[in-house]
């Protein structure tokens, strides 16, 4: 079920480094170089297998953008900020 606009402005108020834009919620994470940034999408592999939930990365040497949106529902859910936070905690 798509994220209510009350669900979307408390999990940015709680993870602001987030961008909802439409029905994705983006984030770039910048890391130590390559070696860093690909050991960083492994644990992000890890935690999107274990949720059966998949976002799209892009990796830019030491650059990683995460895109999450729930392709299936066409919307934003709270599959997507699960894995979020899951991910910040990483």
């Amino acid at each position: 079920m798509r994220l209510s606009d009350e669900d979307r402005a408390t999990f940015q108020g709680s993870y602001p480094a987030w961008d909802i834009n439409g029905e994705t919620l983006t984030r770039t994470f910048a890391l130590t170089d390559f070696n860093e940034a690909m050991g960083f999408v492994t644990r992000v592999g890890l935690l999107a297998e274990v949720a059966d939930h998949h976002p799209d990365i892009d990796i830019r040497w030491n650059k990683v953008t995460i895109a999450l949106s729930t392709h299936s529902e066409g919307n934003l859910t709270s599959k997507d900020t699960d894995l979020a936070e899951a991910i910040e905690k990483l």
